[in-house]
């Protein structure tokens, strides 16, 4: 593991030397010929600009509410001002939690764990006692199938199937010959009897409600539900309390935002719902670094659709350390980059997509992958001036700062409004922290997308599981020594 790091860091200064040396001697030479690079510098500000109207048009959109609640909180209040502002927010689509009662009750669920074992077994039975004692189950039955993989037998597969023993509903499923989540999942669409299948990765705890706040977009007409993720460990150290605000970020702004403002959204591999008939067409491809990037895209070429609801909640463990996040970070950067390859084109020429949701997704998987590829021209550029002793005109320079001074300002906003939506009231500390180091956390950021990108140009597609450590201590359905009953649970 020290040689793969060593090696990682290696690629991550070439990458920069190349991405930074050569540039600055092409501009220099460039300015030497008297050739005009003001036209780059307004490119690079123009970048910068719209990655700040993003972010200010994603933050705003986000104060709106667009989520399913209880059904016992749905009724409306009385009175015609009432019902008159209820239909005029339900015609532009931000009538939040007021929503009709289902027409029936929810079906047969189906809750599938893909596990590779070894690197979740500390954590694993934590997860599936959290699921049979927590989640609320729909009166039609709830089955809960671990798909796993496991090169070699482990101890905890005599408590898992003692478990399983306790809770008929737990169905265990051992994949010989996987190598991926993908597979395992594949493997358990094969005996699933669920109507609606949620997906969720084997260090996630779901919410109580999950399926019935899902269930109302279901019946709207939506194929998959996407919840939202939220940091388990943030009080840990340093690093999970800048991704815990990341995250809150990520789920209650940004992808809430964009399903608001196109009607369109992503799986995100975790704490998803699915209609079962459309999830066992779709599949997941084992060769996919992000195969639930890659679903969504099929999905939504197919004229499916895609919601997502910041409601319905699951926790979720955060790397502990810096090696375990750039491991993690590198294949989410590497599998959109390749994503973006295999299907900007289809999006296009496609007619599932409207011409804003062709904008929004071109925005996503070409903006979003090659920014960090074009944002550290900046660096070139500059250094490439003080060596032509030359300036940017200063009408140029001020547009240069607008463009530098409104992004940073969009990250403030977005941080505001973060801790205004924000499920979890964390200390202010953690969003103080978080907008001091922005500028840094963001670049790092780039680096290891930089070097994501570097390994899918050169072919590799190597990637390592995120390491799993059980949070705390705690004491186990088998240590507890209890039986399921219809009331909940009692001792033996």
């Amino acid at each position: 593991m020290v040689k793969k790091w060593s090696a990682e860091i290696y690629k991550a200064v070439f990458t920069h030397i190349i991405l930074i040396g050569c540039p600055t001697i092409f501009f220099y030479c460039f300015r030497l010929s008297e050739w005009k690079l003001i036209g780059l510098h307004l490119t690079l500000a123009l970048v910068y600009l719209l990655g700040a109207f993003m972010l200010l048009l994603e933050s705003s959109s986000a104060v709106f509410r667009r989520f399913a609640t209880d059904r016992h909180e749905s009724k409306l209040k009385s009175g015609m001002f009432n019902q008159l502002s209820y239909s005029i927010k339900s015609s532009l689509g931000i009538a939040g939690a007021r929503h009709p009662i289902p027409k029936r009750s929810v079906p047969r669920c189906s809750l599938l764990i893909p596990a590779y074992l070894p690197n979740e077994q500390t954590i694993i039975l934590e997860t599936i006692e959290h699921i049979l004692l927590k989640v609320h189950r729909p009166l039609a039955g709830l089955e809960v199938i671990l798909a796993y993989n496991t090169p070699i037998n482990l101890p905890i597969e005599d408590d898992l199937h003692a478990l399983a023993q306790l809770y008929p509903d737990l169905r265990l499923l051992r994949v010989e010959g996987s190598c991926s989540k993908a597979e395992n999942l594949n493997a358990a669409f094969e005996i699933v009897t669920g109507e609606i299948i949620c997906i969720l990765d084997a260090d996630h705890h779901p919410a109580p409600d999950c399926f019935d706040r899902a269930w109302h977009w279901f019946e709207q007409g939506y194929d998959v539900v996407q919840g939202r993720s939220i940091i388990r460990n943030h009080d840990q150290n340093f690093l999970t309390q800048l991704i815990a605000i990341e995250f809150e970020m990520m789920y209650g702004v940004a992808h809430a935002a964009k399903s608001f403002l196109t009607n369109s959204s992503i799986f995100a591999g975790s704490n998803g719902y699915w209609c079962t008939s459309v999830l066992k067409q779709i599949r997941f491809n084992p060769a996919m670094l992000t195969e639930d990037i890659d679903a969504s895209m099929r999905t939504l070429l197919n004229g499916y659709r895609i919601v997502h609801d910041r409601s319905i909640i699951s926790t979720e463990l955060a790397p502990v350390d810096i090696r375990s996040f750039w491991f993690q970070r590198k294949r989410w950067a590497q599998g959109w980059f390749e994503v973006g390859l295999n299907y900007q084109h289809r999006v296009w020429q496609s007619d599932q997509f409207n011409l804003w949701q062709k904008v929004f997704w071109t925005y996503l998987l070409c903006y979003c992958e090659f920014y960090s590829l074009v944002a550290i021209q900046t660096i070139p550029l500059m250094l490439s001036l003080p060596l032509y002793e030359s300036s940017i005109p200063s009408e140029i320079n001020q547009f240069l700062w607008f463009s530098t001074i409104l992004s940073f300002f969009g990250g403030i906003y977005q941080t505001l409004v973060t801790a205004k939506i924000a499920y979890v009231r964390y200390p202010i500390l953690y969003y103080i922290q978080y907008v001091l180091l922005l500028i840094p956390y963001i670049t790092f950021k780039n680096v290891i997308a930089i070097v994501g990108i570097f390994d899918h140009l050169q072919g590799n597609n190597d990637w390592f599981v995120t390491a799993r450590n059980r949070q705390h201590s705690y004491s186990s359905i088998l240590q507890k020594a209890v039986l399921p009953t219809s009331g909940g649970i009692k001792e033996r």
